[in-house]
């Protein structure tokens, strides 16, 4: 052929009539044609996908991530569904960033009217409770307990994260029932990390108990798979081990929940 340049023009497939010039590089139109007869899509060849699939968006997704943007502001950048960022970066630490949440923020129209009509509820309830007479207060703590006070015999025992149900419990207990103050104790249920003195301090002034007649706390870990929240005081439980006083509550409770107990 001498200097002139290679014109070799080589068949790649019996009646497809693709072809390839061999001193250049095929174009777009011939790599599509190379899969014409064969069946397979043609890939894109300007997108890198590795075996996992989209790689480079995987790695940008992570980067969004640790940069502080949202589940869906990476979606939308990257012109993929939320679940796949989901499943991307869900092994990256994420902090919302300061800019989402700062002063200047346009409030959410369907949050003012959440807070709005829980505002209302809230005065319709105090409106419509009052002061509560003696009956109602102990049918109201025998509801209460009813609820989340144990009901295993030989012992009373409430426990709530709520430091107003548990203020509720020990008012209630303390005014319709003669109480041993020297039997109370209380136990502390805390997360690992979360300072054990300061929800002591916390739960002795909302259940008059002593510190000194506190059992030792519990620290939990926590399992990120079955929740996230971490309450800072804790979970405190009350005890008062009376065998009468209990069953005088579990006879207030069936009767409490007996049809002659319900009007009309």
């Amino acid at each position: 052929m001498g200097d002139e340049p290679a014109q070799l023009l080589v068949a790649l497939a019996p009646g497809s009539g693709a072809q390839v010039v061999a001193d250049r590089e095929p174009d777009d139109q011939t790599k599509t044609e190379l899969h014409a007869d064969d069946g397979v899509t043609p890939s894109a060849y300007g997108r890198f996908v590795g075996y996992r699939g989209k790689v480079r968006e995987h790695e940008e997704a992570k980067r969004l991530r640790a940069s502080g943007r949202t589940l869906q502001q990476i979606a939308d950048e990257l012109q993929v569904s939320k679940s796949s960022v989901s499943l991307w970066v869900r092994d990256v630490p994420f902090i919302p960033s300061k800019r989402r949440w700062g002063p200047h923020r346009r409030p959410n129209p369907a949050s003012t009217r959440k807070r709005d009509e829980i505002a209302e509820c809230d005065g319709l309830g105090r409106e419509r409770i009052g002061l509560l007479s003696e009956e109602a207060l102990l049918a109201a703590g025998v509801a209460l307990y009813a609820g989340e006070g144990a009901k295993t015999e030989g012992k009373v025992l409430f426990a709530n994260t709520d430091a107003s149900m548990v203020a509720f419990f020990c008012a209630w207990l303390r005014r319709f029932f003669c109480v041993d103050e020297a039997r109370m104790r209380v136990t502390v249920y805390l997360h690992e990390g979360l300072d054990i003195e300061a929800a002591e301090a916390h739960w002795s002034r909302v259940t008059g108990v002593p510190r000194s007649q506190f059992r030792a706390g519990y620290r939990a870990k926590a399992d990120a798979t079955i929740r996230t929240t971490k309450h800072v005081y804790g979970c405190c439980y009350v005890y008062y081990c009376c065998t009468r006083t209990h069953r005088r509550i579990m006879g207030l409770i069936r009767a409490l929940l007996s049809s002659d107990a319900i009007p009309g």
